[in-house]
């Protein structure tokens, strides 16, 4: 049997989550699927090179791709990240690589599939709380400018207490945003601008890392560091389950 990623106590969490979406039936079946998924999550192989122990590839695709659709795998996130605590709030992007059999997806939008000089790519913006944990992330083409999605970050934020981001985040329209919502920001202002520097609270800046090291902690996982899946719905899927890995220590 290939190596499980969930015990008998978390999985009973996650199928508790699961069925009070109303929209997952309790079948036995589908603990063998679940971790067929995170297989795929943890290797990055091919849909079709699972192995046969978790059931047929086709099977654990197809329950995959519905879950995805109707939402079931991004409430599992949402619904762990409940215990965030958000007095501090990290926000940060990082670009992952990519692979050519994701592109050609039959629809009209570029699934969050960027091209440049570099190759095709997609950007995670993400937000995380105070121990450094995922709150709330969004996908863009790999080109994107960091500030393009730094108002949606906050946005979905319940409260905004201190938001902490490097230059990238330098604009007084979102440090404006943020003071708007009742919150302070640590943004360093770039060298190039003719405004003198602001006081920067310089040894809170210093944990920034906690939102690096939460994008070193999911590309661990080989279908996140290179996206394989065509479609956004179905890469940002994978992504909630890569956070709710790493929030299930919380609770079991």
């Amino acid at each position: 049997m290939p190596r499980l990623m969930l015990t008998d106590a978390r999985w009973e969490k996650l199928f508790h989550l699961m069925k009070s979406t109303g929209r997952v039936y309790d079948k036995p079946e589908h603990r063998q699927t679940f971790e067929g998924i995170l297989y795929r999550l943890r290797t990055g192989i091919p849909w079709r090179d699972l192995p046969k122990e978790f059931g047929h590839w086709s099977t654990v695709f197809r329950r995959f791709h519905l879950w995805s659709k109707k939402g079931v795998l991004a409430h599992l996130f949402k619904a762990l990240a409940n215990l965030a605590d958000i007095e501090w709030v990290f926000i940060d992007g990082s670009i992952a690589r990519a692979h050519q059999h994701s592109a050609g997806a039959a629809t009209l939008n570029n699934e969050s599939i960027g091209k440049s000089r570099g190759g095709n790519s997609t950007k995670i913006h993400l937000a995380v709380d105070s121990g450094g944990l995922p709150i709330y992330f969004e996908l863009s083409e790999g080109q994107k400018h960091d500030i393009t999605h730094a108002p949606s970050l906050i946005e979905h934020l319940k409260q905004v207490d201190i938001v902490i981001a490097d230059k990238g985040y330098d604009s007084d329209a979102f440090r404006e945003l943020i003071a708007n919502k009742g919150g302070k920001s640590v943004i360093p202002r770039r060298r190039y601008k003719n405004a003198p520097q602001e006081r920067v609270d310089w040894c809170l800046y210093r944990y920034r890392y906690l939102v690096e090291n939460a994008f070193g902690r999911i590309k661990h996982y080989r279908a996140i560091s290179t996206r394989y899946d065509k479609l956004a719905r179905n890469y940002a899927s994978m992504v909630s389950l890569a956070f709710m890995l790493m929030w299930l220590p919380m609770y079991c």
